[in-house]
């Protein structure tokens, strides 16, 4: 099974790159499922029912979230409604929604999805270790197709869940950071790793931002409020092949692309 996953998109640069390329990649890449982290689509501070909804129009399964998932006050009650927006499973317990989904629509075995998200430079959250483990003896009763989206600060940390979850799940990808990193590995017992899978969105800024804005931010020390850039929008994300069978990952590759040549179009 192939699998995309988008990095973190971010404000309008991000969602019109995503929405113009995303059949062009799932064609070239003969892709099964597709995951995106919708974490920054609304203006570079959380998501929209109707961005979400532009997303699934396009031929996304299902959006991911992180630490800005509250931003917008629409989202809580379009949570209440459907199991292919989430957010992360160890925030706020009593909170809406899920952090787990179940894609099965036109896949030959369900792929499940797992959101976590970190504690090192984050908000207060769950254990996202003891809550990982707790929720995958459910999970793996319906499926051994699992793909972690652990929403995190720190390199360790991601790193140190990856280990963690080895054998036990298909991947684990990092994301939050917004930039992607050259770690992309099959750990030992077959789980695909990544600390940062990257940011589809204005790569002419600041992780999203414009440069200007947040040069001044750190020269003054003044609250300016963030703008998001606009230059040189690119995809950024990886590419799964998991073994149907075993769960196992065959190859993660990173993605990058910043028009159609990228991806011989």
């Amino acid at each position: 099974m192939n699998v995309l996953f988008i990095g973190d998109v971010f404000g309008q640069p991000g969602r019109d790159i995503l929405l113009q390329y995303l059949q062009s990649i799932q064609s070239h890449y003969s892709i099964d499922a597709t995951i995106v982290n919708g974490e920054n689509a609304a203006g570079g501070f959380g998501i929209t029912p109707q961005i979400a909804e532009e997303f699934f129009a396009s031929g996304v399964d299902l959006i991911t979230s992180g630490n800005h998932i509250w931003r917008q006050k629409e989202i809580s009650g379009y949570l209440e409604q459907t199991n292919r927006l989430l957010r992360p499973h160890n925030m706020y317990a009593d909170s809406p929604g899920s952090g787990y989904g179940i894609i099965i629509d036109n896949l030959p075995k369900p792929l499940a999805v797992i959101n976590l998200i970190g504690r090192v430079f984050m908000d207060n959250s769950d254990c996202p270790f003891r809550v990982a483990e707790q929720i995958l003896a459910d999970i793996r009763k319906q499926t051994n197709l699992i793909v972690v989206d652990f929403h995190a600060e720190a390199t360790s940390e991601k790193k140190a869940l990856g280990w963690f979850l080895d054998g036990k799940v298909s991947a684990v990808l990092g994301t939050h950071t917004h930039v992607q990193t050259a770690d992309e590995q099959i750990l030992p017992r077959g789980t695909a790793f990544i600390s940062d899978v990257g940011m589809t969105g204005p790569h002419e800024s600041v992780i999203g931002v414009d440069k200007d804005v947040i040069i001044e931010r750190f020269v003054t020390q003044m609250p300016l409020r963030f703008v998001v850039a606009s230059g040189s929008p690119q995809i950024h994300g990886v590419i799964l092949e998991i073994d149907q069978q075993s769960g196992r990952a065959n190859s993660i590759k990173r993605l990058s692309i910043r028009d159609l040549e990228d991806i011989g179009g």
